[in-house]
């Protein structure tokens, strides 16, 4: 077994690497075109001031010899432009640049531009951004460049943003899993049924758990996140104070990060609840009837072959609710929670700039999200559940745009 695994990766490389030869060796289409566009990104650059860290700072020579290789391509692109457009119909029998061997000396040379135009981006973009960095990092005082005052500021706020960012994260993965468990009962209670078997108190409260899920999923859907958070932590901060407590007291029981995973669960539960509806629902009813006509309870059907079922088809839309509550985290500034909407907002208080911390807090936000996709992305293949399996995700996801 370990031979053939070991046969079949071998394999995959040879394969790979036989692409990727036939890939320098073939000549390509739009070579004039795309070659063109990255050439006058590398002029435009070469053009621009060296940055501190400039690798090319010391070798002005080396640097107007790949400025005018850029030059060349792109004259050399203007004369195959000229010809196209004065032989627009025979242009494949009077070019030169589509005989052998030009042709060949055409595709080598535009590998040669792509090289010149990546050191450009290295040396301007790249390394001047680790320019900038370096000089927020190291400076005294606030700089003027949005981005060395990003990176000043931040570098100079490490600790409080450490703590936002943990709380985010927190108070997203809290939510989701405490709203995950109230959905799995609601959604039981929302699809009750009244069965002939059941007595007078079982079916007056499959009609009350089914009303109030229902009433719930229709109320908080319905109303904005924002309105939400302040209604459950001052109702909460409310009942407390009426008890008899001291603010401080209140503190220690109704913190802002206790409100806030509160606030979180609840108003993500009903839209789990309305993915894990739409996941059961996609089981094929037969399954349900099946079980019935063994002599499983409806309980015992819907536990043991329904709901498994349903929660796997739903696993990609729940992913989905989770990426949501990381952004949804920061309507929780609201109320005080130190999460890192909380964090930027009191950064741009203590240094009066506004755009530089919001844009951090955007790229921290991406960052996030784009690993939380990627993981769960990954168990979801692992469990084999895919999106659009059942039935369509894309309608029962929730945008932040909905608070």
């Amino acid at each position: 077994m370990i031979t053939e695994r070991s046969h079949e990766t071998t394999q995959v490389a040879d394969s790979e690497m036989a692409r990727t030869a036939s890939f320098f060796r073939d000549n390509h289409r739009y070579v004039f075109l795309g070659t063109s566009a990255l050439a006058l990104v590398g002029v435009f650059l070469s053009m621009q001031p060296r940055p501190d860290m400039s690798f090319l700072r010391g070798a002005y020579g080396l640097e107007v010899v790949l400025y005018w290789i850029l030059v060349v391509w792109l004259v050399l692109s203007g004369v195959a432009l000229m010809l196209k457009l004065l032989h627009w119909e025979d242009y494949a029998e009077v070019s030169p640049f589509l005989k052998k061997p030009l042709v060949d000396c055409v595709r080598w040379f535009s590998y040669l531009v792509w090289m010149v135009a990546l050191v450009f981006i290295i040396d301007r973009v790249i390394m001047g951004f680790a320019s900038a960095i370096h000089a927020g990092i190291t400076a005294d005082a606030n700089p003027e460049d949005d981005l060395a005052s990003a990176a000043y500021m931040v570098y100079n706020s490490l600790d409080i943003y450490r703590q936002g960012i943990i709380n985010t994260i927190l108070l997203a993965v809290i939510g989701t899993i405490f709203a995950f468990i109230i959905a799995l009962l609601l959604v039981f209670a929302r699809m009750q049924t009244i069965d002939r078997q059941d007595n007078d108190f079982v079916r007056f409260w499959k009609v009350v758990g089914r009303a109030f899920a229902i009433v719930y999923s229709t109320v908080i859907r319905g109303t904005p996140m924002m309105v939400q958070a302040l209604i459950i932590y001052f109702f909460g901060f409310g009942l407390l104070k009426n008890s008899g407590m001291t603010v401080g007291e209140i503190g220690k029981v109704w913190s802002t990060f206790t409100a806030g995973a509160v606030i979180m669960t609840l108003s993500s539960s009903p839209y789990m609840l309305e993915v894990l509806r739409a996941g059961i629902e996609a089981v094929d009813k037969g399954q349900y009837e099946a079980a019935r006509s063994l002599g499983l309870s409806q309980w015992q059907a819907m536990m043991k072959v329904v709901f498994p079922q349903g929660i796997r088809n739903a696993i990609p839309a729940l992913s989905n609710e989770f990426i949501i509550n990381i952004k949804d985290t920061s309507i929780l500034s609201v109320v005080g929670v130190l999460d890192l909407m909380f964090v930027t907002t009191t950064v741009t208080g203590m240094y009066f700039k506004t755009t530089p911390v919001y844009i951090v807090a955007a790229l921290i936000y991406l960052v996030l999200t784009m690993c939380a996709n990627a993981l769960l992305s990954a168990i979801s293949k692992r469990m084999g559940a895919t999106a659009g399996e059942g039935f369509e995700v894309s309608d029962l996801g929730r945008s932040h745009g909905d608070h």
